[in-house]
């Protein structure tokens, strides 16, 4: 709640095309071997049920991710008609009998994940008709769903470009993209979470700075097939993966968090903002224990991530109207790397204007003079995530990356200065 969260994906990643969701439904669940997260046992007692709840706890939508890797069209349209027909059916009846009698809403839903890998191992033009078929038959009885075909593992411009081509019409609202940062460019040693160089946290700015690049390139191929932006595009996996922590286990992906994952991610949502004539909803791609997530816990003890609070810091961009700003953007030259030193946005809601910048520099400041191209700045309220850049917020307590205030900017005469200091996410509400 306190982030915020609008919506939430379930069950994400490869589980989802390997989930039948009669398994978490009902007091007696059924055990199933869970191949996608170390062959370990999923007793299924988080079904539907229990996703549904935890939207309406956190007041968000819901996400949902349909199987069709080893999935039928019959098993997803009936999951729809179990969530949201209001009538009298053999499903209806069911979901009342497991404790709900009104139906739910589904916002978005997902027909399948990563269909060009372990969600079935599919060629685009396949996994296209597919999705015709499955879309066709999962239908919304209670209102409105925006239908989610999966898209592009990072810059595949051919996924794209055989989605867009074939899968045309009403039934697709929006197109998925899954992009993920690993710091060394190598899944099989991506590198450690929190002990790192200076060259590999370059690195890891580096390539994290290439999915502006990659949304470009894929907005241009949905722009030639849908030059009224009806589709939108929905980055519902990002964020950045290392190898897993030592001592825990492997395959479930758990690893700790640092000041580097705060610039990452403020980089991240700033490109996000400044994408969304197309862009209509981005998701990081776990919440909890999981790559770069938001809480870590251990058992009752809970931790807030440096991710979590440039999420935090970011709320005010929410329900805003992006506006349009320039800016002469600065680099470094790293190891023979070209490095954003400055990543921005900037919106505007309620007659306030709030801007976010990203300072990636390690040693250097970064100095801002701003136009405000007419309006009248009589006054800003500043704040501020910073910390050495191996900084993690721990289970013994201490926060060392947190929000605090910020006062390195002035208003003189309708133009703003600021003053970014090395390793830091900042953010200013200007009235």
């Amino acid at each position: 709640r306190e982030i915020g969260v609008p919506v939430l994906r379930w069950p994400g990643a490869c589980f989802a095309d390997g989930y039948h969701w009669r398994d978490g439904i009902g007091q007696h669940r059924a055990k199933t071997v869970n191949s996608f997260w170390g062959n370990v046992t999923e007793d299924n007692s988080f079904g539907t049920h229990e996703f549904f709840g935890l939207c309406e706890l956190l007041g968000c939508k819901p996400y949902l991710a349909g199987n069709v890797g080893s999935g039928t069209v019959k098993e997803l349209a009936d999951w729809m008609e179990y969530l949201t027909f209001s009538g009298d059916s053999d499903l209806a009846d069911a979901r009342r009998a497991n404790g709900r009698e009104t139906p739910w809403q589904v916002d978005y839903l997902g027909i399948g994940n990563e269909n060009w890998g372990c969600g079935g191992n599919m060629r685009p033009e396949f996994y296209a008709d597919l999705f015709r078929q499955f879309a066709n038959f999962a239908r919304n009885y209670s209102g409105k769903t925006v239908n989610v075909a999966c898209g592009p593992n990072s810059g595949d411009y051919a996924w794209t470009e055989a989605i867009m081509q074939n899968c045309s019409g009403d039934r697709i609202g929006a197109l998925s993209m899954h992009f993920y940062t690993v710091p060394t460019g190598v899944w099989e040693h991506k590198g450690d979470a929190v002990e790192f160089d200076d060259a590999e946290y370059y690195n890891t700015v580096a390539n994290a700075d290439q999915i502006e690049d990659r949304i470009i390139g894929h907005k241009r191929i949905m722009d030639k097939y849908d030059p009224a932006h009806r589709i939108g595009l929905i980055v519902d996996e990002w964020g950045c993966w290392y190898d897993a922590e030592p001592g825990t286990n492997g395959a479930f992906l758990y690893q700790q968090s640092t000041m580097r994952d705060a610039i990452i991610a403020a980089m991240h949502l700033n490109c996000f903002n400044r994408h969304t004539d197309r862009i209509i909803m981005a998701n990081l791609a776990q919440t909890v224990n999981v790559l770069q997530a938001v809480l870590l816990t251990d058992g009752e003890r809970l931790v807030r991530t440096p991710t979590w609070q440039v999420f935090r810091l970011f709320l005010p961009h929410h329900g805003a109207d992006l506006l349009e700003c320039t800016a002469a953007l600065p680099y470094l030259h790293e190891n023979g790397r070209t490095v954003p030193q400055m990543r921005y946005s900037v919106s505007k809601k309620e007659g306030r204007v709030f801007a976010t910048f990203s300072n990636a520099s390690l040693t250097e400041e970064c100095e801002l003079l701003a136009d405000a191209d007419g309006m009248e700045l009589s006054g800003a309220e500043g704040k501020i995530i910073t910390a050495e850049v191996h900084a993690k917020n721990d289970f013994d307590g201490s926060e060392p990356v947190h929000i605090a205030p910020f006062s390195g900017f002035a208003v003189r005469d309708g133009r703003l200065t600021v003053t970014l200091p090395p390793c830091s996410v900042v953010s200013l509400m200007l009235q």
